[in-house]
């Protein structure tokens, strides 16, 4: 079989170990992934627990959940994903058509025919016009020695599940930053309701400090310092206004809606809150539940098969081509038995002096499959160390939470103190500026602080590719198709069997019942 090539060809063991096919049987390159998380031993993080699908629900925020769910059914950008996935689902079914009879063809024909009696050849045949009429049906096909077709269905098929895994990215990232940006609008709105009850109580201030001045008891000063105070407080309620409709204007724009005001449908809600525990899996967890990971290891598995492609360019196609028809010279003859016409004409293809071309064809194929294999374990490394960015960044902000909490616990009751004392003489306003000052500036960092404890948490399941199953819960509750069934078959993950498609997919189910063997419901 490789008689007169040098490199590049399959030995006839593992051309039948490959189901005969020729070039290389993928298996999934090993993959970087730590056996455990850096901080495992941390209460907060659970290791060995299954992952809450629905992750958004732990901050029990029905707000959040409606939004995840509406954004889910709306979002354009992900329709947009949806339809590649269908355009893939379309390639691979012309590659599985590429497999049968490539040329098909149905013709009928008539002709009028007369004999030039200037050309010298036909000037003794003496024959008068006569008609020609035809029918009849062709095909080429050609046959799948060397597995080249099957591979190149192979490929297609991986592709159509690299759209797949596209199309859950996309869901993941969708549902991550619905709860981000809604993250931000509650922080906004809580800065905004918290400087609006510290300016009241400076602006109670300002009037205890224009009561004394004008009872001659204290200077103008107390009266400036306090209408600063109370300015610089007011001055920070607009950008807080301000960040929390930029991030309403996000979420019109997640949720396919032009931008509109939320501010009813939102409502009052608190910062959403981060449950004491979070569930992480392990590592290894990544590998098969992070979309974008998967995606690049199926584009790996097209471009493996690419090489199969390329390999069987190096052996001799065999092809049929066939004709069977009927002639007559009158339509009323035309079905009769001796006007059928047929043709069998076996033909072998052999690019036997193009072996330069298609030996660096294989090794153009082979150097892409490398690179895709480095960019594979390079995007199961940047799964690795952005789950453990959002497990630090969770922790962190937690611990300094707590301890930001206690600040605004001690600014808070500063304040209450140095009040009375200003109001009974024993203090002067100069301490009454900077208590408030400090209580202004812990609160808003409080804050800032419980709501990065809220974006870690979403970074966390970002990263692990929390949220795509939504789709899958969403088919099962209309009973349209049966939740999937992973399977791990010599280390290779693959739950593409069973896997369901966005909502309004249900074709999908049909690919998968073929590929199970099954009939299709």
């Amino acid at each position: 079989m490789c008689a007169l090539a040098t490199t590049g060809c399959t030995s006839w063991r593992q051309y039948w170990r490959n189901q005969m096919k020729v070039g290389p049987a993928y298996l999934r390159p090993d993959a970087p992934v730590a056996p455990d998380w850096i901080d495992a031993d941390e209460p907060q993080v659970r290791s060995a627990t299954d992952i809450d699908t629905r992750w958004w629900r732990q901050f029990d925020d029905p707000v959040l959940d409606r939004l995840v769910l509406e954004a889910y059914a709306q979002n354009l950008p992900l329709r947009e994903a949806g339809f590649r996935v269908l355009a893939a689902r379309a390639a691979y079914n012309i590659a599985v058509g590429g497999f049968f009879p490539q040329s098909q063809r149905a013709l009928a024909e008539y002709g009028r025919w007369q004999l030039s009696n200037n050309v010298g050849a036909f000037k003794n045949l003496s024959l008068p016009p006569f008609s020609i009429w035809q029918t009849g049906f062709n095909l080429s096909w050609e046959l799948d020695v060397w597995g080249k077709l099957r591979r190149t269905i192979e490929s297609a098929g991986a592709k159509y599940q690299a759209s797949v895994e596209e199309y859950d990215g996309v869901l993941v990232t969708l549902i991550a930053d619905v709860a981000d940006r809604y993250v931000e609008y509650r922080v906004a709105r809580q800065q905004v309701a918290d400087l609006t009850r510290l300016a009241a109580i400076q602006r109670e201030s300002l009037a205890t400090a224009i009561d004394r001045n004008e009872g001659g008891v204290t200077s103008e000063l107390d009266v400036s310092q306090a209408r600063l105070n109370l300015a610089k407080t007011e001055a920070l309620i607009p950008e807080y206004e301000r960040q929390a409709r930029l991030a309403a204007n996000a979420l019109c724009t997640l949720l396919g809606l032009p931008p509109e005001d939320l501010a009813d449908r939102l409502g009052d809600e608190r910062i959403p809150v981060v449950p004491a525990e979070l569930a992480v899996g392990i590592p290894a967890d990544l590998l098969r539940r992070r979309p974008d990971v998967r995606q690049a290891e199926r584009v790996l598995a097209a471009q493996c098969a690419q090489i199969g492609v390329a390999e069987a360019e190096l052996y001799p196609a065999f092809s049929i081509n066939g004709y069977l028809g009927v002639y007559a010279n009158e339509i009323g003859q035309l079905f009769e038995s001796d006007s059928t016409f047929g043709l069998v004409a076996p033909i072998v293809d052999w690019k036997i002096l193009n072996y330069g071309r298609l030996l660096n064809n294989i090794r153009q194929q082979d150097a892409k499959f490398q690179a895709l294999a480095a960019a594979y374990q390079q995007t199961v490394l940047r799964a690795g160390r952005e789950t453990e960015d959002g497990i630090i960044t969770t922790i962190k902000a937690r611990a300094a939470a707590a301890k930001q909490q206690e600040a605004v616990d001690a600014a808070t009751r500063s304040v209450e103190l140095v009040e009375i004392q200003y109001k009974e003489g024993t203090s002067d306003f100069n301490r009454v500026f900077v208590v408030q000052q400090t209580q202004v500036t812990e609160q808003v960092r409080l804050n800032d602080n419980l709501g990065g404890v809220a974006k870690g948490m979403i970074q966390i399941y970002r990263a692990l590719g929390g949220g795509w199953e939504v789709r899958l819960e969403e088919l099962e509750a209309r009973g349209e198709c049966c939740l999937p069934a992973p399977a791990v078959d010599g280390g290779h993950c693959d739950d593409y069997i069973g896997k369901q498609p966005p909502a309004g997919f249900d074709a999908w189910c049909l690919w998968r019942e073929w590929l199970r063997g099954h009939k299709p419901r």
